[in-house]
């Protein structure tokens, strides 16, 4: 199949002739390599929370390197009162507060300075966002998909976001009752325990929904997510927190917009990548392109655990490749001394005679290779 583009510069005129050919040639489109060093913004102002705003810069596509977060600024929250709070840098690039005393009466606004430059977003109303009713899940086609239900009885809300962490526990594959310690293998203590763990993972996708056609403001059972049934994250049990905010009507159409740009790209009947137009600027160079929406809302939280007994019978573990060694005992130090093994358990006779340990993979034993044996404060 051939593809012919035609293409206009500030006006896009576009031509497909498809037809099929007896031979196929890739088609590798020149990319703009510019100078790309743009503000990048994200973040929001929580009015019954702390607020978290990251810097950062923009990057070419051909740059496969971590993004460069913007250090040292000065970022404060301003009201239209003319009261200011400062955020700290509590690490490269992300400054943070904790719940700031905002008024539901008042505009607010976020401010930026990075070396003499200075930043403001436009003031912005608070938005209050309504309780989330529930969070539930069901089995589609072979996949657990996660939804969330919520309304507003004032019908004043109608542009909603979400975002969620997930959190699931999940153990080795092999329980170690020992370890090595300074060439020799002793009994493992239970505050050294690596068999069981947790693993966390935010949500990386833009989940949004409005009810602007609808004569009330309900959103029933919006998908959220779905993962495989046979995930590993279900292997014990698993937890999902749903965030949700209320958006004004600019601040939907910016997420809107950056979803069709990073998630809706890639096929012929896909939209086109439009501008993206935040409410940050610069307020000493106007022309200079800031990336960035900037909105006041509080948050509500919903908190839901699946445990993999509730699943249905046709849940299968994922199957993983791990082997037992038998280790002799003049072994020892030469199999467990690099670190890549670790040990099991040791080996007796029948009669009581120790013959040997058996060891592992480290993969295979110690969990803390994918999470963290810290319990969550949160874990039922």
């Amino acid at each position: 199949m051939n593809i012919h583009f035609l293409y206009r510069k500030g006006s896009l005129y576009l031509l497909l002739a498809l037809f099929l050919s007896s031979c196929e040639e890739p088609y590798s489109p020149e990319v703009l390599e510019a100078s790309n060093n743009f503000l990048v913004v994200s973040g929001f102002i929580n009015s019954n929370g702390p607020t978290t705003i990251k810097l950062s810069r923009t990057q070419n596509l051909s740059d496969n390197s971590a993004p460069a977060f913007v250090t040292d600024a000065e970022v404060k929250v301003e009201a239209d009162n003319g009261a200011a709070f400062l955020l700290q840098e509590t690490s490269d690039g992300t400054y943070t507060s904790g719940t700031l005393p905002i008024n539901v009466n008042q505009q607010y606004r976020l401010t930026i300075n990075i070396n003499g430059k200075r930043y403001a977003s436009d003031y912005v109303a608070v938005k209050q966002t309504p309780a989330i009713d529930e969070v539930s899940w069901q089995l589609v086609d072979d996949k657990v998909l996660f939804q969330v239900t919520t309304h507003d009885a004032q019908n004043d809300t109608r542009y909603y976001r979400w975002e969620f962490e997930e959190t699931w526990e999940y153990n080795a594959y092999f329980f170690s009752v020992i370890e090595f310690v300074d060439g020799e293998l002793v009994t493992r203590p239970e505050e050294n325990n690596i068999y069981l763990c947790w693993r966390n993972n935010n949500s990386s996708n833009i989940n949004i929904s409005n009810t602007i056609k609808l004569s009330q403001d309900v959103v029933s059972k919006f998908p959220l997510y779905s993962i495989p049934l046979n995930s590993e994250k279900f292997a014990r049990k698993y937890s999902v927190l749903v965030k949700q905010y209320a958006q004004t009507k600019e601040s939907y159409q910016y997420w809107e917009s950056l979803k069709k740009n990073t998630e809706s790209i890639g096929t012929l009947f896909d939209p086109l990548p439009t501008q993206l137009t935040g409410n940050i600027r610069n307020t000493t160079d106007p022309s200079e392109p800031v990336i960035g929406y900037i909105h006041v809302s509080s948050v509500s939280e919903k908190r839901i655990f699946l445990k993999q007994t509730e699943l249905p019978y046709v849940y299968r573990a994922p199957s993983v490749s791990c082997t037992l060694d038998t280790v002799a005992v003049e072994e020892v130090p030469e199999y467990f001394s690099g670190g890549s093994n670790l040990p099991v358990g040791p080996i007796y006779t029948e009669s009581g005679t120790l013959i040997g340990y058996s060891g592992a993979w480290r993969s295979c034993v110690d969990c803390r290779i994918f999470g963290t044996t810290t319990r969550p404060s949160y874990w039922q």
